[in-house]
C-alpha cells in the first residue's frame, strides 16, 4: 500500500512517497523545485526530461533517505548547486 508522508523543511514542507515493492520500497520525496529518488529509478530518464534530480542507493525507508548522501544527480540538479555527497538535509533545502 502506498504510503505519503510530509516532511517540514524550514517554512516549507515536502512530501515523500513510499511504495512498496516485492523485496523493497521506492521511495520519492518531491519538492517544488526536484526530487529525490531511490536507486530504483532511472537518472537518465530525469536528465532526458530536464528534471531536477538526486539518487540515492541503499535506502528503504524515509529515514534512511534523510541520512543519505547524494549518490548521482541530474544535469539541472547541478546547476542549483547541488552536488555528489552532500547530504540529502541539505539538498531538501533547495529543492523544497
Amino acid at each position: 500500500m502506498l504510503k505519503e508522508v510530509k516532511l517540514k523543511v524550514g517554512e516549507k514542507a515536502v512530501k515523500a512517497i513510499v511504495f512498496p515493492l516485492q523485496t523493497k520500497n521506492l521511495i520519492i520525496i518531491r519538492g517544488s523545485k526536484g526530487y529525490i529518488m531511490c536507486g530504483y529509478l532511472n537518472l537518465a530518464v530525469a536528465n532526458k526530461f530536464g528534471d531536477v534530480a538526486v539518487k540515492v542507493v541503499g535506502v528503504d525507508t524515509v529515514e534512511d533517505v534523510l541520512k543519505a548522501k547524494v549518490f548521482s544527480l541530474s544535469n539541472l540538479a547541478k546547476k542549483l548547486g547541488i552536488f555528489k555527497g552532500q547530504s540529502i538535509k541539505e539538498v531538501l533545502k533547495i529543492i523544497a
